[in-house]
């Protein structure tokens, strides 16, 4: 997961040098910023926020260190080279499905739809838009001023809080009701700030839309099925 990420990362820099491109927008992922068991509960995860790389390593936590090395080469070679970079570091994306087939963001919210998971976990969970991910390259693409890291997020929310979003919109379905931890206190969603996107005029999509447009697109493109509601059952039978 490590070496591709790095590679490639370089690869990509080093041809925008070779043929003059004049900025270069980097996808990183808030993989590369949160991971810090040192962070203090009330510290604002922000752009000047990074993993703890060795952290990530005892954990094995391979996706979020390959992540942060991967966006660490990219400034690196950027600055050789004299790259013009800039980073979107976006959360969990939620939203219409582009491609027919699921993805592990997906997979986070359509185990509560199918009845696979009979608990939430007690953690939490940062989400934006698909749409406002595309929005944010764009932006930090065309604004002459963009520069540095941009954390792409909209809401962070506990697992118990996801359920109850999904089951308000879709009560149709097998949702969690239950947490697989009560013996601990519930988990806190931590502190972040997105001012620096807000700056250049975006405007976040709330996360409850992010939620029901993710089970519609679901829904459309036959990965969840749409059962009978109870109400529609009487209203056919009634006619």
């Amino acid at each position: 997961m490590v070496k591709p990420a790095v590679d490639g990362t370089k690869n990509v820099i080093i041809a925008a040098a070779e043929a003059k491109v004049r900025r270069v927008v980097f996808t990183s992922s808030i993989g590369a910023v949160y991971m810090d068991p040192s962070r203090g509960p009330d510290v604002v995860v922000d752009e000047s926020c990074w993993s703890d790389l060795d952290f990530c390593k005892n954990t094995k936590n391979w996706y979020c260190y390959g992540k942060a090395v991967a966006e660490q080469a990219a400034w690196e070679v950027s600055k050789e080279k004299g790259v013009d970079l800039v980073v979107v570091n976006p959360v969990l994306v939620l939203g219409p499905l582009l491609q027919p087939s699921v993805n592990a963001s997906i997979v986070h919210i359509l185990k509560y739809l199918t009845g696979s998971a009979k608990t939430y976990a007690n953690s939490v969970q940062a989400y934006v838009h698909v749409r406002d991910v595309a929005l944010a390259h764009i932006l930090v693409f065309e604004a002459p001023s963009a520069s540095g890291r941009y954390l792409c997020a909209e809401s962070v929310l506990h697992r118990g809080d996801v359920v109850d979003i999904l089951a308000k919109f879709f009560p149709e379905y097998p949702i969690p009701t239950k947490c697989s931890d009560e013996k601990n206190p519930r988990a806190k969603p931590y502190k972040f700030s997105n001012q620096k996107l807000r700056d250049l005029g975006l405007e976040f999509t709330p996360v409850k839309q992010c939620l029901y447009e993710s089970v519609k697109s679901l829904q459309e493109k036959g990965v969840l099925s749409v059962p009978t509601r109870q109400e529609d059952s009487v209203r056919i039978q009634s006619s």
